[in-house]
């Protein structure tokens, strides 16, 4: 995937002033930054759900740019929301199957279906249970899940730590890791805890208010004294 050039504004306010950045096939790429810097906001504008005053987004050389969200998911983008965003009353199957309402193909669909539950061996034990029963780490597997159902070549991950413990962060990014490295799904990580993603990832951008202001291999951006001043310095006590 590429952005250039990337502008999103809520009335008056602009979130993402003229971005730019690459992810190439395979990778894992972290965008890190404070709270309001734009970080969601670029995912939803990938995604779909945000249309963009100016700039372009190819995927596989192919301009998406303000296509509608359920086309872009048939492209083979899917996206992990902030707060996972399950459907909490339907069963775990349920909520699966929702995931591959675009694929026309039952063959395909049963293949996902069952590589998700190798996959997630906790989510094939609670298949008929409500999601909303689901523990956070369990509904975070799911959301993942759903996502992967959709058969995409790039995820979209967006604060996939949010209310977990450190022990259920590190198991999700071992699980992210896993689905990159056996799948070959490249992935979009935004991700509050600096520490995590850059571990995580293969290269890194960091956002401040709309605007990239550095870039690079995760391990040169983890060892910036700025990052590390602005991100990491309350970890390192």
């Amino acid at each position: 995937m590429s952005i250039s050039g990337l502008s999103v504004a809520y009335g008056p306010i602009k979130a993402l002033d003229g971005v730019s950045l690459e992810v190439a096939k395979g990778e894992i790429v972290s965008i890190i930054g404070a709270n309001g810097a734009g970080k969601s906001t670029m995912l939803r504008t990938v995604a779909g759900l945000l249309k963009p005053l100016t700039g372009t987004i190819l995927f596989r050389e192919r301009e998406i740019t303000r296509q509608r969200p359920d086309r872009i998911v048939r492209q083979g983008i899917c996206m992990v929301p902030e707060g996972r965003r399950i459907f909490p009353n339907l069963s775990v199957k349920e909520n699966l199957e929702l995931g591959g309402h675009t694929l026309r193909s039952r063959e395909l669909k049963t293949t996902l279906f069952d590589m998700v539950l190798r996959t997630f061996p906790r989510i094939r034990e609670r298949l008929t249970q409500h999601a909303g029963t689901l523990s956070g780490g369990e509904q975070q597997m799911l959301a993942l899940g759903r996502a992967l159902m959709g058969n995409p070549d790039l995820l979209l991950l967006d604060e996939p730590s949010m209310g977990l413990s450190p022990l259920v962060t590190q198991e999700t990014f071992a699980l992210i890791r896993r689905i990159n490295e056996e799948k070959g799904i490249s992935i979009v990580l935004v991700e509050q805890n600096a520490h995590m993603a850059l571990d995580y990832s293969h290269r890194a951008y960091v956002l401040e208010t709309g605007r990239i202001v550095l870039e690079g291999p995760s391990r040169s951006v983890k060892c910036n004294p700025a990052v590390v001043d602005a991100y990491l310095g309350f970890e390192e006590e």
